[in-house]
C-alpha cells in the first residue's frame, strides 16, 4: 500500500471535516465491498480449487477409494472425505 498525502488528492472540504477526527495520524480508507473480491477470485485459485474438487468427486462416484484419492492428489484421508461429502 502506498502513501499518499491527503492534502494532494483530497478537496479542501472534504480535508477540513477528516482534520476534526484525525490530525497528523495515519489513516486506512477501505475499498467498497462492491468492489473487493474473494479469496482467490484475482488470481484464479478458486476456481483451480473448484475444478479438482470436482474431479476428486467424479473420481469417487467411478469407485475409486478415498485411500487411493488421497494418494492421487495429495491430501489426507479427512480432506478427500470433507471434499466428496461437502453440498456442492
Amino acid at each position: 500500500m502506498k502513501y499518499v498525502n491527503a492534502d494532494i488528492i483530497l478537496p479542501e472540504p472534504l480535508l477540513k471535516e477528516i482534520q476534526k477526527y484525525v490530525q497528523g495520524g495515519m489513516i486506512y480508507i477501505p475499498t467498497p465491498e462492491s468492489a473487493r473480491k474473494k479469496w482467490g477470485e484475482k488470481s484464479g485459485s478458486r476456481n483451480l480449487l473448484s475444478q479438482r474438487n470436482e474431479m476428486i468427486r467424479k473420481h469417487f462416484s467411478e469407485g475409486m477409494t478415498i485411500d487411493q484419492l488421497s494418494g492421487q492428489y495429495c491430501l489426507s484421508c479427512d480432506s478427500i472425505k470433507k471434499i466428496i461429502y461437502s453440498k456442492k
